[in-house]
């Protein structure tokens, strides 16, 4: 899924080709995709784009008064084409959820792979008015989250701090991969209690959260859209790497999985050598 880094990458790279440009068109070509009905995507014709936002991992493209939103889920993607086919696309076939055309004959393909459909779009006249949107936390990357800001969102937290970092309303744009590569830079158990955590440990984990993403949103600075995945792929050290060395101390990565995700951890680094339970694994042993 694509997580801040990412999203900011493509927030840049759309500011930077679709600024000021004039919208044609706007077909959406899957049934799943668009979530709002009024005002209808014909509203966007003839509109300029007034500017690209980024809210956690929403897209918001500014349209004249409108913004054309978009959240891109576990398999969505972005596409920038330089120019389309004459003939218009099929709806409801492969992956091609949306197309975004520009009068210079220019645009974007907003495609999703697989079978479960969550690429969502919304057109709305505030960013607002998308729930998730107005439950989102603050925003690691803002320069009021500093340490006392991140302790105050953790006060009282009873969850393991995984699901903490990943809680959009807690805290916006983190997910499961950037999770893991925050937790291993801390040093620190993807199951240790948030409640349980000392100053130290909230420092370290600070630290740790705000190094990690400035990276990762370093690395994808001028990365065109079509290679972002694969730039997020190379700059995770124990993310998706289950089986292979620790990069920093030479262990083997872990992995706990879960009905429909998995988290990756070491051992060494972060549980003291003691490898975590996987409920899975434990019942594919009885």
């Amino acid at each position: 899924m694509p997580e801040l880094p990412e999203v900011e990458a493509l927030r840049v790279f759309l500011d930077e080709n679709l600024a000021d440009k004039v919208v044609a068109r706007v077909l959406p070509l899957a049934v799943s995709v668009l979530k709002t009905y009024d005002p209808p995507p014909t509203a966007l014709e003839g509109g300029t784009v007034t500017g690209i936002a980024r809210h956690g991992k929403f897209l918001d493209i500014g349209v004249g008064p409108l913004h054309l939103v978009t959240h891109l889920a576990r398999a969505g993607w972005l596409h920038w084409k330089d120019s389309f086919p004459a003939a218009p696309p099929r709806p409801g076939k492969g992956p091609l959820a949306l197309r975004t055309v520009l009068t210079g004959g220019d645009g974007f393909d907003l495609t999703e792979a697989g079978t479960t459909k969550r690429l969502a779009v919304y057109l709305v006249h505030d960013p607002a008015e998308v729930p998730d949107i107005a439950r989102l936390g603050p925003d690691p990357l803002d320069g009021s989250f500093d340490r006392d800001a991140f302790a105050a969102l953790l006060a009282g937290e009873r969850r393991r701090i995984k699901g903490a970092l990943r809680d959009q309303s807690l805290i916006a744009g983190i997910g499961n991969a950037y999770s893991d590569e925050i937790l291993h830079a801390a040093k620190m158990s993807p199951f240790a209690l948030a409640a349980s955590l000392t100053d130290d440990d909230i420092t370290r984990l600070h630290t740790a959260l705000r190094t990690t993403l400035r990276d990762a949103v370093a690395r994808s600075s001028g990365v065109a859209a079509g290679k972002l995945k694969a730039e997020k792929k190379s700059g995770l050290r124990v993310h998706g790497r289950t089986g292979e060395p620790c990069p920093v101390c030479g262990d083997t990565i872990r992995e706990v999985s879960f009905s429909d995700s998995s988290l990756q951890y070491c051992p060494t680094c972060q549980t003291g050598g003691k490898p975590l339970a996987d409920r899975r694994l434990s019942r594919l042993l009885r």
